[in-house]
Parts: structure tokens; C-alpha cells; sequence
């Protein structure tokens, strides 16, 4: 009954595969670089690349049940080969922006995976987190030498997840009954903007972080460091809209797990060593 949870370098998967051993399951870890996962003693690291079927069936031996990120390529293979070999239930890390009427790159990634999850025949449940706490560690770097924060939209307002609190609702959805077929929206509990996220960063690190307006095309080309241009536009599109149409709050985490979810000035605590000069 071994779960497999892939994309082990990511912090959701890191997590997740520590509150699981918490819980007494066995778990395999995956990736495409399984070396550089390191995960805790006991958890298997075995290389599976969505992009290289000949990687998933040692992958998935013995496997029972999956946590999987939306990755579309190879994604319809990968999940003909859980079926076949006896995976019972997939646990999709998707988006809470998958609507079925967007052109938008972000939306139509994460659709395309649940569609294809759920054509598969293989039993499911979606998790659509909104803006990832995590993501704020871009601003890392400039915190650290600098002390401030650079982002083009300072009054835009999110309620960002505790990696945490995604990982503590895939592990009830991976091993208790009643979630299957359940597509959950996770945010965390409170909208905070861009800028109150800097002095809650200041806040945590025990010093001042500035909050300076950066220029819009320097943001662009930042962004299409690390991703396509179409992802690019649809992230500036949705922080723009979120200054006047936030999405709202939800309390699913709560509802799932029986613990609020953490707020933003709590992730920042628990982060604030990526932030300092001297990380502790």
C-alpha cells in the first residue's frame, strides 16, 4: 500500500512525505532528479520522468495510491500505466483558477490534467490551491542583501497557503475514506496584500524590509526566466485583477484538516531563515 508522491524536490511533496511517515505510510519518492530530493530515511528515491515512460514502472510498483503534479507532458501515459498497474486513487495537485471557460495558460494547464486524471478511471481528488505562500521566496535574494521587496503591484491582495496546509490535506485525502471525487479550494485565511507581506517579512526576520514599485516589463522579464511568456502574461493579468477582485478566502483547510489554516505571518516565521543574512 505504498504511496507515491511525486515532484520530491518541491515543498508541497517535502512535506507531504514527512507528514505521511508521521502517520505510519509507506511512501516512495519521485522525480526527475531523485538524488537531489533527499528525502528522510526509510523513503525510497526513484526517478520518474513524465517526459520518459520507461521510468514508470519501477516507479509505480506496489503503489497504491499517488500525489501527482499537473504536468501535461506524458500525463495520459503515465496514468494508462497506474491503472494497469492497480493505482486506486490520485490526488492532483491542480489550480484554483481551473476554469473551464479560460484561455489562460495557468487555467488551461491545470484543467487539461483533472481532465485527463478523471478520464482515466482511476478514483480522484483535486487540490486547487491558490497563491502559494511559497512563492514569495523569489524575493529572498533582495531581502537578504537589500532588505526590500520588489514586485509591480503592491495593493495586490491574495490569501497565500502554507505549503504545510496543502501538504495536511493531501495526506487526509491520500489515507482516509470520503475524499475521493472531492475538488478542494485552499487558500489561506486571510487576504493580505503585497506589501503588508514585506513587513510581515520584516516582522519575522527581526528588521525593516522596504517595499519598493517595480517596473512592469523588469517583472516580465523575470518571470519569463522561468516560465513561458503565456504564463508570464496570465500571472501579471491575475496579480492585476487581484488589486480590486481578490479571490476570496476559503476555509477548506479547516474544514478538511480540523485546524485552521496558517496565516501568512506564520509561513514567514517559518521561512525566516531564507530570508536573513546568516539563514538559521
Amino acid at each position: 500500500m505504498t504511496i507515491l508522491v511525486t515532484g520530491a524536490r518541491g515543498h508541497i511533496a517535502r512535506g507531504l512525505i514527512q507528514q505521511l511517515l508521521a502517520t505510519g505510510q509507506p511512501v516512495r519518492a519521485a522525480g526527475r532528479n531523485p538524488g537531489a530530493a533527499r528525502p528522510p530515511a526509510g523513503v525510497d528515491a526513484v526517478l520518474c520522468d513524465l517526459a520518459d515512460p520507461d521510468t514508470f514502472d519501477t516507479a509505480l510498483t506496489g503503489v497504491t495510491k499517488v500525489f501527482l503534479y499537473a504536468e501535461p507532458r506524458g500525463l495520459d501515459d503515465f496514468l494508462a500505466r497506474a491503472a494497469t498497474a492497480g493505482v486506486q486513487h490520485i490526488v492532483l495537485l491542480s489550480a484554483l483558477l481551473t476554469d473551464p471557460a479560460s484561455t489562460d495558460a495557468i487555467s488551461r494547464i491545470h484543467r487539461d490534467a483533472e481532465q485527463a486524471v478523471a478520464r482515466s478511471g482511476i478514483a480522484w481528488t483535486f487540490l486547487r490551491p491558490g497563491a502559494f505562500a511559497t512563492n514569495t521566496l523569489q524575493w529572498a535574494p533582495s531581502v537578504r542583501a537589500e532588505g526590500v521587496v520588489r514586485d509591480p503591484f503592491p495593493d495586490s491582495r491574495s490569501a497565500p497557503v502554507h505549503e504545510a496546509d496543502i501538504a495536511a490535506v493531501a495526506v487526509r485525502a491520500l489515507t482516509e475514506p470520503g475524499h475521493q471525487g472531492a475538488a478542494y479550494a485552499l487558500t489561506g485565511p486571510e487576504l493580505v496584500s503585497r506589501r503588508r507581506q514585506a513587513e510581515l517579512i520584516g516582522e519575522a526576520v527581526g528588521r525593516p524590509v522596504r517595499f519598493a514599485v517595480q517596473d512592469l516589463e523588469e517583472y516580465r522579464e523575470e518571470l519569463s526566466a522561468w516560465t513561458t511568456p503565456q504564463v508570464a502574461d496570465a500571472v501579471i493579468r491575475e496579480s492585476a485583477a487581484a488589486v480590486d477582485r481578490p479571490t476570496p478566502v476559503t476555509d477548506t483547510v479547516q474544514k478538511v484538516t480540523g485546524r485552521p489554516a496558517r496565516t501568512y505571518g506564520e509561513w514567514a516565521r517559518d521561512h525566516a531563515g531564507d530570508f536573513r543574512d546568516e539563514p538559521s
